[in-house]
């Protein structure tokens, strides 16, 4: 949920973590902030955060300066949204920062404790645990690996965790357990993130963390250990990432601009390639066949099992990835799971796919995200060439991975290639509905609630271009089945109230035609999805032409275009919805026992820390500690402006200079 990046080495820290807080601002924005360690200045450390977006932060932390530094963009789980929530998060001593990616399932039990030890908390957050038992470790006679260790085994949940400050010197701490983590290397530098796309800009060699462990990075190298203690070897692999433009080009947002990029697109995913051939054959010998999703993707899911019951004469089931547990037990050997998602790091999907192969099932990653936890820990992948996303609400994702499914299926059954030039095409031709999507738009952006109403390989689409309304513009919509209207949905037709009708000229078109009449006899205001115009439909959302299997492809984007548009007319924040995130990669607690949990290790041992900071910056504060306490405590706050300019001690133990620790 949260997006988090690190980096130590020979240049400004500010600059690099500002630019790849704008990369990964996708994972959430309800607060950032930024921690920088300065090795030039005795190591002092700065921090600055503020609730709101990253433009929040910036004009504070663009003096800061340092070799050294972590920043995070807050996803909000636990605690409102508030300057003192967001990360970083700094220990009572003011040596220790970190950020965090995920959930602490324990955390109010280890607070206690803490708490009992005369640490004093600034948040609500279930994150600032982990700075106040590294700042307990961090005594410069410890091995900072070993303390990293120790805290990750009292750790439940997940987490992707990073610490800088003065009591690691150059270096920064960093634990992964269920939640992404990935290391870059350069020549004196070193990067950590949330996601390559943090970084990529400044080196492409990159070490992903293993599950469930930690690693000590320095600009000298890196060493990394199991939760066990089991040393790893650090190998770093040169990642191939496309880099299609993130700046907004000529358009107003990175989700139109996304929208816009389709006709390419598309076209790149059905290209013929090796992987689809590998994808055609796993399918083509799977005794039984399930596709998990979540949110958009599990759409996808549905599409699927229409297009390969028509192709392939297969039964595919989907599965929303949340739910995998009911189906799980039918996922063993001969199985083949489908795992798709944009990011591939989508914390149900993940779960999903490790129950299914603990089973024995195949794994097949249907992913976007190039060198994701989905593609690494399935069996085999297929990129699906959409690039990166910015824009919160997936859209080209979606037609890539309706193209890339189209591909699997097609030769799954021996049938040619798609035509990747004519996709194109028809592709281009719906975006030709632009000027009817911002007309109708100016119609519907009153409207308190929308159905979107489909049938047979329309019906998921429905409920994709229902999602995108909600998503974008704020207004409740539903996506119906057409011939489950009786059921129900006719009792909340009421004059004027809008109808969005997916009806393109196929088998389903005259039922679907009837189903819209029933709703127009109630007052229903008519908006037609369709490649053939009709005297139902009050307005007019105009498809090309296509085949039945490329249909879903190509209704997407006139219902993404009305979607971005009812947001503009309504001033809704369209690349960043409120309470969204890009990618889900935390879970709530369950409340059954895991099947794994960390080692307890017992109550850390107190320390004293001596001597104790005089005051240290956190935030817009600068807090003052009281020397005479058996542990530092907060006794006051004075309200400041800027950054701190208070200095801390010198490097701590095995961080000194020609050292790797």
């Amino acid at each position: 949920m949260c997006g988090i990046i690190g980096y130590t080495g020979s240049g400004q820290a500010v600059d690099v973590l500002l630019r790849g807080l704008r990369r990964l601002e996708y994972r959430g924005y309800d607060s950032a902030g930024v921690a920088v360690v300065d090795p030039d200045s005795g190591y002092r450390m700065s921090v600055v955060k503020r609730a709101g977006t990253v433009d929040a932060v910036v004009p504070l932390a663009r003096g800061l300066r340092g070799r050294v530094g972590i920043a995070h963009t807050r996803w909000a789980t636990h605690g409102r949204v508030t300057d003192e929530n967001a990360h970083p998060h700094v220990s009572c001593d003011g040596r220790v920062a970190i950020v965090h990616n995920g959930i602490i399932e324990n955390h109010a039990e280890l607070r206690r404790e803490l708490e009992a030890r005369g640490h004093r908390f600034r948040s609500e957050t279930d994150s600032e645990v982990v700075a106040h038992m590294l700042e307990e470790l961090l005594d410069g006679r410890r091995d900072p690996l070993e303390a990293a260790l120790e805290v990750s085994r009292r750790l439940r949940g997940s987490y992707a965790l990073l610490a800088a400050g003065p009591a690691l010197g150059d270096a920064l701490l960093a634990a992964r357990k269920d939640s992404p983590l990935a290391i870059g290397l350069a020549d004196g530098s070193a990067y950590a993130s949330s996601d390559v796309y943090g970084f990529i800009e400044w080196t492409d060699e990159v070490y992903f963390m293993e599950n469930g462990s930690v690693a000590l990075i320095s600009p000298r190298g890196v060493r990394a250990a199991l939760l066990d203690g089991t040393p790893l070897d650090v190998r770093t692999s040169k990642v191939a990432f496309e880099m299609s433009t993130t700046e907004y080009g000529a358009y107003a947002h990175h989700t139109l601009r996304e929208i816009m990029e389709q006709p390419e697109v598309v076209a790149r995913a059905l290209a013929p390639r090796d992987e689809i051939e590998a994808a055609a054959r796993e399918l083509a010998s799977a005794g039984r066949v399930f596709a998990v999703g979540a949110g958009t993707s599990y759409h996808a899911a549905l599409v699927a099992r229409y297009m390969m019951a028509e192709l392939n004469g297969i039964d595919v089931q989907p599965v929303l990835a949340s739910e995998h547990a009911l189906f799980s037990r039918w996922m063993g050997p001969g199985s083949l799971v489908m795992a798709i998602s944009q990011s591939g790091e989508t914390a149900d999907v993940l779960e999903a796919v490790r129950e299914a192969k603990s089973r024995g099932a195949r794994v097949l990653a249907v992913v976007n995200v190039p060198h994701s936890t989905l593609e690494r820990e399935s069996d085999l992948s297929v990129n699906v060439r959409a690039g990166p996303e910015i824009g919160v609400a997936a859209t080209k994702s979606f037609t890539a991975q309706l193209s890339t499914l189209l591909s699997i299926s097609l030769r799954a059954a021996g049938l040619p290639w798609p035509d990747p030039e004519r996709m194109r095409r028809l592709v281009l031709g719906a975006i030709a509905s632009e000027e009817a999507a911002r007309r109708t738009a100016q119609r519907l952006r009153d409207a308190t609630d929308i159905y979107v109403v489909g049938r047979g390989t329309h019906y998921p689409l429905a409920l994709e271009g229902a999602l995108k309304i909600k998503e974008l513009a704020y207004i409740h919509a539903e996506g119906l089945a057409a011939g489950e209207l009786k059921h129900g949905t006719l009792a909340m037709i009421e004059e004027g109230t809008p109808v969005i009708l997916i009806n393109p000229t196929d088998d389903t078109y005259h039922d679907t035609l009837s189903n819209g009449e029933e709703m127009k006899a109630r007052g229903a205001l008519i908006v037609g999805v369709s490649d053939r115009p009709s005297d139902l439909y009050d307005l007019h959302l105009q498809l090309p032409e296509a085949g039945r299997l490329e249909l879903p492809i190509v209704e997407a984007v006139p219902l993404q275009l009305l979607a971005y548009h009812l947001a503009l007319a309504r001033g809704a924040e369209i690349d960043r919805p409120r309470n969204l995130a890009k990618s889900v990669t935390v879970k709530r607690a369950s409340r059954w026992p895991a099947r794994e949990r960390a080692e307890y290790l017992g109550p850390i041992p107190q320390v004293r820390v001596d001597p104790p900071l005089p005051e240290v910056m956190h935030g817009l504060y600068r807090v003052r500690v009281d020397p005479a306490c058996s542990h530092p405590r907060v006794d006051g706050r004075e309200r400041i402006a800027g950054a701190s300019e208070e200095r801390g001690p010198g490097p701590p133990y095995g961080i000194g200079q020609g050292s790797d620790r």
